[in-house]
């Protein structure tokens, strides 16, 4: 009986986890460029990265110009616009 109860618990616990994951952690690491109230921006080799913030995002430490971080960041649509696939037309 316990046996049994504890497998249900952890298939349970596994099922949760697996769906409460959301979407992938991703990490950038370079100098800030640049520093806004709302923005982040690292080089990372020849490119420019754009990284967005708001009042939730965890700082530790001096942030500031100049300073290499590494930026967690998750990427999350803003908005979705399906366009419908074009009929093929067919020849008589």
């Amino acid at each position: 009986m316990k046996r049994t109860l504890l497998i249900v618990i952890a298939v349970l616990f596994a099922v949760s986890v697996a769906f409460a994951a959301g979407p992938k952690t991703y990490q950038v690491t370079g100098p800030v460029l640049e520093l806004k109230d709302d923005l982040i921006v690292v080089q990372k080799g020849k490119d420019k990265w754009e990284i967005g913030r708001d009042a939730g995002t965890k700082v530790t430490g001096d942030l500031k110009v100049g300073s290499k971080v590494t930026i967690e960041y998750k990427m999350t649509a803003t908005a979705v616009e399906v366009k419908d696939a074009k009929k093929k037309e067919t020849k008589k």
